[in-house]
């Protein structure tokens, strides 16, 4: 074993020093208490602790107020007339949308000035812009003059 050691003296020495400098950060560590702090307050003056607000928590719960819930709201029945969804942009939701507003023939679309589109796209919920972005007044006219070949070369195929 003493051979071993002499043969391999460098090694041992470096164990013990670290295990020497372990040591030390322990016992340095063990050695100090946390310093305590006193905190100066209300209740370090030999106040008593604030009373509780008994009259919320005493009172018997309160009764649940039940609102009758509103009857559902059931889309306007869509009258008959074109088949609003033939116009790009314009799928059977707001088909639906537009026929609780009265809106189901080309032609009222056609005829919508400025303040119409307006109006309108204010109801849209959603759907808002969607008059302007996708041309309807100018779909709607096309369609509701039976132009089809014009209509497919400008907004393509129906």
């Amino acid at each position: 074993m003493l051979q071993l050691i002499e043969a391999n003296w460098p090694l041992v020495a470096g164990a013990v020093a670290l295990l020497l400098v372990v040591a030390i950060l322990l016992l340095r560590r063990a050695g100090k208490a946390p310093e305590r702090r006193e905190f100066n307050d209300v209740l370090s003056e030999g106040a008593a602790p604030a009373q509780r607000n008994t009259a919320l928590i005493d009172a018997p719960p309160a009764a649940a107020i039940v609102t009758p819930a509103p009857p559902p709201v059931e889309p306007a029945p869509v009258a008959e007339g074109d088949d609003l969804t033939r116009i790009k942009g314009l799928g059977p939701k707001l088909k639906t949308l537009l026929g609780g507003l009265g809106v189901t023939r080309f032609e009222q679309i056609a005829a919508w000035s400025e303040e119409d589109v307006a109006r309108i796209d204010a109801q849209l919920g959603a759907f808002a812009g969607r008059p302007t972005r996708d041309n309807w007044v100018e779909q709607a006219k096309l369609l509701s003059s039976g132009d089809t070949a014009a209509y497919e070369d400008k907004f393509g195929k129906l």
